[in-house]
């Protein structure tokens, strides 16, 4: 796929309304990608800070994400490098215990066109719970730790947990993503900037 085509596809990602009637602050999707991006992060949804700011990964979460991979700002939001695409691209609005679920109608209906534009030896990323149960679905009966545990085993994907602030209590009872999971995963996207 060509830029124009990249462009194009940006464009009516941007103008969907699939959903409009269901999300509380109205449809706002964001993503990022070039036909070129080596890096594929597969997230969960928007939430309200980026709904605001209109760009991904533009919060706490993202700040924790960007030092794992060992990426600064720049780097991160260049679709040269880096594509930003979620399960759901709008804001889902609130649940019991924080942000609802992605909207199950962003994936089936954009992702494919996404991933179809990218290189194919690309590094994907799956973040949370979410993206790992869509793109592994043989892992399912897998805890989400288990899945990250076993991250080698799932190549060309590697899932992650979702940065969000409890993470840190995760991190602190899994001592081993320090260890043996971030290391690796910035070595890989060493390697896959280097392509």
């Amino acid at each position: 796929m060509n830029d124009q085509q990249a462009k194009a596809l940006h464009h009516e990602i941007r103008a969907c309304t699939i959903c409009a009637d269901q999300l509380p602050l109205g449809p706002r999707p964001v993503v990022q990608f070039s036909p070129r991006s080596r890096i594929l992060i597969i997230g969960q949804a928007p939430g309200t800070k980026v709904h605001e700011s209109g760009v991904p990964w533009d919060d706490d979460s993202g700040d924790r994400l960007r030092e794992w991979l060992g990426l600064d700002k720049n780097a991160f939001y260049d679709p040269e490098k880096v594509a930003l695409v979620p399960m759901g691209f709008c804001y889902p609005g609130k649940a019991k215990g924080g942000d609802a679920p992605p909207r199950k109608e962003c994936a089936p209906q954009w992702h494919a066109a996404v991933l179809d534009m990218l290189p194919t030896d690309r590094l994907t990323l799956l973040v949370g719970a979410y993206a790992q149960a869509h793109y592994l679905p043989g892992s399912r009966r897998l805890s989400m730790t288990e899945r990250v545990r076993r991250f080698a085993e799932f190549a060309p994907f590697l899932p992650l947990p979702h940065p969000a602030w409890r993470v840190r209590m995760w991190i602190a009872k899994n001592p081993w993503f320090s260890t043996e999971v971030i290391p690796a995963l910035r070595d890989r996207v060493i390697q896959a900037l280097r392509n």
